[in-house]
């Protein structure tokens, strides 16, 4: 089946690190633009961070800017997200995406460019 799958999620204090997966299978993940978005009750999906196919181009939201790292392994079929200096704010459900499309800074963070999405892992600050 073609699916992503995250993980790392959990809960932690404010200050502290977390580091998520998405594993992907069933399909050529080196050749999909990935991102990671997150989602908190009453809100809107809101786009975290996003890198390109070969990992050289990378996209954050200003909130998340210097703090949260994407990164790819495409051998392993495996993207992260480490997330360090964790505040309340940053408390949500985090879902990785894949995608063809080739995005720019100003798109990136658009859901329907994003043609698969996982299941999402919550990740609560406190």
């Amino acid at each position: 089946d073609v699916q992503l799958v995250e993980s790392g999620g959990g809960t932690v204090e404010a200050g502290g690190s977390l580091r998520l997966s998405c594993v992907a299978s069933g399909y050529v993940f080196s050749r999909d633009t990935l991102a990671w978005f997150r989602q908190s009750p009453g809100k809107q999906r809101e786009g975290v961070a996003s890198i390109s196919i070969g990992g050289g181009v990378t996209y954050y939201a200003d909130s998340v800017e210097g703090r949260f790292t994407i990164s790819r392994d495409n051998a392993k079929n495996t993207g992260y997200l480490q997330m360090n200096s964790l505040n309340p704010d940053d408390t949500g459900m985090y879902y990785c995406a894949t995608g063809a499309e080739i995005l720019t800074k100003d798109g990136w963070y658009d859901p329907p460019r994003y043609g698969l999405w996982g299941q999402g892992t919550q990740v609560t600050v406190s």
